[in-house]
């Protein structure tokens, strides 16, 4: 005898499943902290390479003036000035990506909560 109750929710577990189960699935396999870490560390390196490549981009569009100026600046002031806006840039971009990512994980966490707890209720509906 087919429940109706039972086809619906197992309907919605494999459109879950099929859809964003994974994702999730992949995302609980983690520590939060070891999740979040990994996350963080790959947007530092895409952000210190985001900067590389901007600031190449910077110098290359006023070479000329910037090799004729090259004697006359303070090398050292430079190099402080580009290291402080590169702290800046990963900095705030690594505080973005920590909430991002620590948002994401909560997310993921709570419904795989709610996944397990429909696998638990349609276990007790096949029991009964």
């Amino acid at each position: 005898m087919l429940n109706e109750k039972r086809i619906i929710l197992m309907t919605k577990m494999a459109s879950y499943e099929a859809n964003e189960g994974k994702k999730n699935a992949a995302i609980g396999s983690y520590f939060r902290s070891d999740y979040i870490g990994w996350q963080v560390l790959k947007s530092i390196i895409s952000a210190t390479i985001a900067f590389v490549v901007v600031f190449g981009m910077y110098i290359f569009y006023d070479f000329e003036v910037f090799m004729m100026d090259i004697y006359k600046m303070d090398l050292l002031g430079f190099a402080k000035q580009v290291l402080t806006m590169y702290l800046w840039v990963v900095g705030i971009y690594t505080v973005i990506s920590y909430v991002v990512y620590a948002i994401r994980y909560n997310r993921a966490v709570k419904s795989l909560r709610v996944y397990h707890m429909n696998l638990r209720r349609l276990a007790d509906m096949y029991r009964q």
